[in-house]
């Protein structure tokens, strides 16, 4: 649990502070999330990312914590803000599944990470990327394929 924590606090905690503003609340509603967390262990399913999970906790924490504050919100103000969070939401995740990919991608082996870089970044053909390394283009497309394979399943 506290590799968990130390891996997923800081994301857990500015996610709650985009939310709210607030440092003290962001702060406390962070420790309760990881409370909350280990209460409800057998709750995860593995059905989404553990950051997921522990932001969607956290975001529930905070509604509590709004209720029992007396924030009444009109209707379409409640609207407005759950677009918005939902829009933060999205980027926060995007940044972290982005950091986790390229973290990935760091660590494939040299060849293959030059193949991917040269097919995404560069936009090259397998055959200009073959021509490039001074390999075939099949060369070019079994490593970039096995490169994507290894990227799915999390492996280095």
């Amino acid at each position: 649990m506290e590799e968990l924590y130390k891996e997923n606090a800081a994301l857990v905690y500015h996610f709650l502070l985009s939310k709210c503003g607030d440092l003290s609340v962001a702060e406390e509603l962070t420790q309760e999330t990881f409370l909350q967390a280990i209460r409800s262990a057998d709750n995860y399913d593995g059905s989404c990312k553990m950051s997921v999970w522990l932001c969607q906790i956290a975001k529930h924490l905070l509604y509590q914590y709004w209720r029992k504050q007396k924030k009444s919100v009109l209707l379409e103000e409640d609207e407005w803000i759950l677009s918005e969070e939902s829009e933060v939401e999205r980027q926060v995740l995007a940044r972290e599944e982005l950091l986790e990919v390229l973290g990935r991608l760091h660590r494939l082996p040299v060849n293959m990470r030059e193949v991917v870089y040269l097919r995404i970044t560069g936009d090259l053909s397998f055959r200009e990327i073959g021509r490039i390394m001074g390999k075939s283009e099949n060369w070019a497309r079994v490593n970039f394929f096995r490169a994507k394979e290894l990227l799915k399943s999390g492996g280095d």
